[in-house]
């Protein structure tokens, strides 16, 4: 086994994944294929959570499972001891069927519905992450119908938003989550619920963004929702348990990337977090995160079967492969970037300048714009890295395209975690016509 470009690569020039051919898995699997590579999962669910436990902080480390969730990642993510963040009821009943214990879950989301709620309090979950004042009044309104408590937190906007490299102080008012800081809500909201006999209010949640590559957004946002525990402590004598500083850690799509290290995050936000109760004489709260991206992103690999190429002489040649837009809708709506290989052809000289393009009914449907390549042969296999957040997650039947098959690598071993889709299932819930037709 060698290295090329930071891939494994066996004796015959195809790339590693996991220890496992790719190729092998192509033809034992299919294409488009999602593959995750296990190993990369665990070691930074376990770098998340080693930093707080030798730093002695009491700490829950969410996987924000909108990066991907099936019940055998849920199951992954279990035995590694993390929480899990759930925004649905389809979510939630994922976990619920994977076994996951329901005092790790955290249901977070902007609407959440009656249903989702009973089902939530059903299954006794861990926490609640209210969003605003109509969910404190169905919260109020089933709790005291129950007389169940539940565990919740506060969002809130606190004006910080943070992308990549850079970040802003007032951005983040208009958005359609969280009780704002500065207008008074969240305010509004605590003196909602604080006394409520059924209601147990842990702390204060904040998301700032994602893609990040600096600390700096962190600290400002512990900052803001700490000055806003202090005045609750000193006016109404609430001490804040929880304080979660939401997720939004980076990856290493290309090479212009440069995230940190999960112990790093961990690190600076713990010494931001402890400097600023101790300078206002406060119990230390719990810090919880919710990494997402971070834990599965750089994990997954999409293999595609190259198909038809187009020369347009003098602007660009496409290339095609058997998946697109369905599978991985991120390039074409937010630009996103990507880098990939040719799977079975790793050792060979990059020659030829090829736009990706997807086999979707629409010209946006482009992979990557730009990418350096081997010169490409129908059959060949590309490999396009860093697909394991938000690609199958966002997945669609645009075009009656089936959903690809997902696989498990770890240990030299592989499984299938989801099945590919077939044309039946595509047609599934389809009814027929059976209006009768009118009468002139």
């Amino acid at each position: 086994m060698v290295m090329v470009s930071e891939h494994n690569v066996n004796e015959k020039g195809h790339l590693l994944i996991g220890g496992i051919d790719s190729l092998e898995l192509t033809k034992t699997y299919g294409t488009p294929l999602f593959v995750y590579d296990l190993s990369l999962i665990r070691s930074r669910a376990r770098a998340f959570l080693a930093t707080f436990q030798e730093e002695n902080i009491g700490a829950q480390v969410a996987y924000a499972s909108k990066a991907f969730s099936c019940i055998a990642m849920y199951q992954v993510i279990e035995q590694e001891g993390l929480s899990l963040d759930v925004v649905s009821a389809g979510e939630l009943y994922t976990a619920i069927q994977a076994g996951y214990p329901p005092e790790r879950i955290h249901f977070h989301g902007n609407n959440k519905s009656v249903d989702e709620l009973m089902l939530a309090m059903e299954h006794k979950i861990g926490c609640i992450v209210v969003d605003n004042f109509y969910e404190i009044e169905l919260l109020k309104s089933l709790t005291t119908k129950l007389n169940q408590k539940v565990k919740i937190l506060l969002r809130v906007t606190p004006g910080v938003e943070a992308h990549t490299h850079d970040y802003i102080t007032t951005g983040q008012q208009d958005s359609k989550f969280g009780f704002d800081l500065i207008n008074g809500q969240a305010d509004q909201a605590f003196q909602q619920v604080y006394k409520e006999e059924f209601i147990e209010l842990l702390g204060l949640h904040c998301h700032i963004g994602s893609q990040i590559f600096e600390t700096v957004g962190f600290k400002l946002a512990a900052e803001k929702l700490i000055t806003k525990m202090i005045e609750w402590d000193n006016v109404f004598g609430y001490a804040c348990k929880v304080l979660n500083l939401g997720g939004g850690f980076g990856i290493k799509y290309t090479e212009q990337d440069t995230p940190l290290e999960p112990s790093t995050y961990v690190k600076e936000m713990i010494i931001a977090v402890k400097q600023l109760v101790a300078n206002a004489n406060l119990e230390m709260p719990e810090i919880w995160i919710e990494p997402g991206r971070s834990l599965v992103g750089d994990s997954g690999t999409s293999l595609y079967t190259i198909g038809s190429e187009k020369e347009v002489p003098e602007i660009r040649n496409y290339l095609a492969v058997d998946g697109g837009m369905s599978d991985n809708i991120r390039p074409a709506l937010y630009g996103a970037e990507y880098d990939a290989a040719i799977a079975n052809k790793m050792g060979t000289p990059k020659k030829v300048d090829y736009t990706i393009a997807g086999k979707c009914c629409e010209s946006g449907d482009k992979l990557i714009e730009h990418i350096s390549l081997p010169k490409a042969e129908p059959g060949d296999i590309l490999a396009v890295f860093c697909t394991g957040a938000y690609g199958y997650s966002m997945a669609s039947n645009y075009n009656r395209m089936a959903k690809p098959a997902v696989v498990f690598v770890e240990n030299g071993q592989h499984q299938l975690a989801v099945k590919r889709e077939t044309l039946e299932d595509l047609i599934r819930l389809d009814l027929p016509y059976h209006i009768e037709k009118g009468r002139d």
